[in-house]
């Protein structure tokens, strides 16, 4: 298929348009604070009192300190590499365009006025229904807190549905793809009708956050959920043996379902993204068997989302520095495990593609889910995997990334009801001047990273090549 086809073909699946003609100027600048040293907004951590706070860099790091004048003065790191920070900062592209229609109105302070209030800056790039705080799990590191509450969480499918419908409605652009989560999802009494709903509604791409257990354990659920609609398995991976989750678990016997669970999701044609959490001294060295583990069934895992563990309830000062896992410290470990990255060089914010959803708005006149998240929320990195040789090529080694989404990002700050047909052949060229065609190896071509681009606001499009996301 010629490039140009593939410039046309872009953003004709990608999902939902927004309130009429779309505006036509990108701003220049975040409106978030960047630079080191800074201040910020936060919260103490005992109390959850608003407080200031510093983020500045120290010997190679980059820490947040801050003082509640109840509970006293609080150190933590933010960044173990002060470089991949700054790094990341740099290529975050501008900030979003919000909400055009949030629910609270007139919000002045973030967090307590939230709900989705008018302070946001993004739009929801997959949006987040938990179905219950139930769980056939009771993990000691549950972000939900899932099982101990005290009481029981469970939407009805009505207001599910009614979630659904109001997360369609936002504007200037929706999320094309829904993420059901708990608690354990799959353990909602209509969950099955919850999918079908939600596919019903328009949603191109429905998943579930999901421990995998009622997956491994019956292949005729696999295909069912697939059938109502489901197409990735948000997998809670920890590790590639069972001593690892019976610490992050403590429940012997997981490791087998985990690869159940792949296994079925496999007969099921189900996609699976592997999550891991990731909590310094019990399972930082599990980070390069997870990602081999995804190379070795990359036709079937077409991600993973590593997530360093979040401190929400009472710890030590002594168990939270030991434990403390940062976005850096996981570059650095992919890098020294797997060398199939480097950390420095083949890692970027979310924000990097935002260029690339502003070149579909363009040709296509009307607006596309675009990432623009917060430097600090995440960075990562994409790798193709030849299916035979299992050999491994980050897209950095393909692609000038810094100069491309540049180039790409400047030209689609123009008029946009001037230049659509213009758009799309500047894009061509600016792909083949940035494409290193002497790494280009084992049939990778210009095209199929254009659909690799496509596929982070179209999922049909990620479907169409074999490529793993490394979130």
């Amino acid at each position: 298929m010629a490039i140009g086809q593939v410039i046309r073909n872009l953003g004709k699946k990608a999902l939902g348009k927004g309130p009429g003609k779309v505006e036509a100027y990108y701003p220049p600048t975040q409106k978030v604070p960047i630079g080191l040293p800074k201040q910020v907004g936060s919260l103490c951590p005992d109390c959850g009192k608003i407080i200031s706070a510093k983020i500045l860099e120290r010997n190679g790091k980059v820490l947040m300190e801050k003082t509640c004048p109840d509970h006293g003065f609080f150190k933590d790191v933010v960044y173990g590499d002060a470089e991949l920070y700054k790094k990341a900062e740099h290529w975050t592209y501008e900030d979003g365009d919000g909400i055009l229609n949030p629910q609270i109105t007139g919000a002045k302070v973030c967090p307590d006025d939230c709900g989705i209030c008018d302070l946001h800056l993004s739009h929801a790039a997959m949006v987040n229904i938990d179905l219950t705080n139930r769980c056939n799990l009771r993990c000691p590191i549950c972000f939900a807190n899932a099982n101990v509450q005290g009481y029981v969480y469970e939407p009805t499918y009505e207001q599910v549905v009614e979630m659904l419908k109001m997360a369609r409605n936002v504007k200037p652009v929706f999320s094309p793809g829904v993420q059901f989560s708990g608690g354990e999802p799959t353990i909602h009494p209509r969950f099955l009708d919850i999918l079908r709903a939600a596919r019903g509604l328009g949603f191109s791409h429905l998943q579930i956050a999901s421990n995998g257990i009622r997956i491994a354990k019956s292949l005729d659920f696999a295909k069912q959920c697939r059938e109502a609609g489901l197409y990735t398995v948000y997998l809670q991976f920890d590790g590639t043996s069972d001593e690892v989750y019976q610490k992050t678990r403590a429940l012997k016997g997981l490791w087998d379902l985990k690869r159940k669970a792949v296994e079925n999701a496999r007969a099921a044609d189900l996609r699976v993204v592997l999550v891991p959490t990731i909590i310094k001294t019990i399972n930082d060295d599990q980070v390069g068997n997870i990602l081999k583990f995804a190379v070795d069934n990359s036709d079937i895992i077409s991600g993973i989302s590593y997530q360093p563990v979040a401190f929400t309830g009472r710890i030590s000062t002594e168990e939270r520095e030991r434990q403390r896992y940062t976005l850096s410290d996981l570059a650095h470990d992919i890098e020294k495990q797997t060398g199939y990255l480097r950390a420095l060089e083949d890692w970027y914010p979310l924000s990097v593609t935002s260029p690339f959803s502003k070149l579909l708005t363009a040709i296509w006149k009307y607006e596309v889910m675009k990432i623009t998240s917060h430097a600090d929320c995440g960075i990562g990195s994409y790798i193709f995997v030849n299916p035979e040789t299992r050999r491994v090529i980050p897209i950095t080694r393909l692609i000038d990334i810094e100069g491309f989404t540049m180039d790409l990002n400047q030209l689609v700050k123009q008029k946009i009801s001037n230049i659509r047909a213009l758009t799309a052949l500047s894009a061509q060229h600016l792909l083949k001047k940035h494409f290193r065609e002497e790494e280009a190896k084992d049939g990778i071509t210009p095209q199929i990273c254009l659909e690799l681009f496509q596929g982070v606001v179209d999922k049909e499009a990620q479907r169409r090549v074999d490529l793993i996301y490394n979130w």
